[in-house]
């Protein structure tokens, strides 16, 4: 047999792949991440979320936040976990405030003593009803209260000089009519003081990097940060996409069938699907990202270290 003669080498191809490509190398860790938390039921979730906030300490998040409920007990526990971030984990906490079944005047003593409690930063968001099955109903408004979550920026503004962000849907919230209607109330909420919109949470790219071209088109210059859900439980993800209007894709079913029982690999695959999404994100420009960590910290310290943050200082996590 005659031997083939080697393949000359292509000079370009040579060079391209001695470069450094952003979306599978190591990067440089220039990004600002922040985490989402929810108010622990008992003590048990307590020392979980303590545990969570402690291992995510040490990557210094831009913040970390605490979701509200619209109960009374629940504002309690979240006035709690936000005094205790600050007080012992010496983080800079933001918390969630809703215009759910409360009074202007309510409401703006809930922001007093958050204010008098150090916290100054505040999730602003028109929130849903709860019902008595767990899940949430359509926005009623209270007859004293703010009516929207445009309303509550200007509220808060009143009370004192908190920094404001608001939420955003890249998919369009349910109750929208259509996205540029959704859009020009964003536009309102940051007009009203808002100087952030987080988004709600996504599986593409793409949907995010449309968002922002529509919204640059609407002359909204804050920041605009992308939620960021690592998939654990692919019918509950499945659940909350359609509660918020996001698009669950088919794939992800096919993705992780078969893992029920692994979880090792689910966490494994939910890490490498979320991570591959932030880098892409990065290398249309993204810098900062906010994690729905479902008070847990593995999956997100994982994306979080995949996109080259490493803890500061030379601090280590309890892993």
């Amino acid at each position: 047999m005659t031997a083939q003669p080697t393949p000359a080498l292509d000079p370009a191809r040579e060079e391209t792949r001695a470069k450094d490509d952003p979306l599978f190398s190591g990067l440089p860790g220039d990004i600002d991440a922040s985490f989402e938390f929810f108010p622990p039921k008992n003590e048990k979730m307590e020392e979980s979320l303590w545990n969570a906030v402690q291992e995510l300490k040490p990557l210094d998040p831009h913040f970390v936040s605490v979701t509200y409920g619209a109960g009374g007990s629940t504002r309690e526990r979240t006035h709690k976990t936000v005094e205790r971030i600050i007080a012992e984990a010496g983080l800079p906490a933001a918390a969630h405030l809703t215009c759910v079944n409360a009074s202007k005047k309510e409401t703006q003593r809930i922001a007093e003593k958050y204010w008098e409690a150090g916290v100054r930063h505040i999730v602003a968001l028109r929130g849903d009803m709860p019902q008595e099955d767990g899940t949430l109903g359509p926005f009623e408004p209270h007859p004293e209260g703010y009516n929207s979550a445009e309303e509550l920026v200007h509220g808060l503004k009143e009370v004192a000089d908190f920094e404001i962000s608001v939420s955003a849907y890249p998919e369009m919230h349910p109750d929208a009519q259509d996205q540029q209607t959704e859009i020009d109330y964003l536009k309102r909420k940051i007009d009203a003081g808002a100087s952030r919109a987080i988004t709600q949470f996504f599986f593409s790219p793409n949907t995010f990097f449309d968002y922002l071209e529509k919204t640059d088109k609407a002359g909204i210059d804050v920041p605009i940060v992308p939620g960021i859900l690592p998939i654990t439980n692919v019918a509950k993800a499945r659940l909350f996409a359609g509660q918020n209007g996001a698009e669950f894709p088919d794939w992800m079913d096919d993705l992780f069938e078969g893992l029920d029982d692994r979880p090792s690999a689910r966490k494994l695959v939910a890490a490498t699907v979320a991570g591959e999404m932030c880098r892409r994100l990065y290398a249309g420009g993204i810098r900062h990202y906010h994690f729905y960590t479902l008070n847990r910290a593995d999956l997100a310290y994982s994306i979080c270290h995949l996109l080259g943050m490493r803890p500061k200082g030379g601090q280590e996590t309890g892993q």
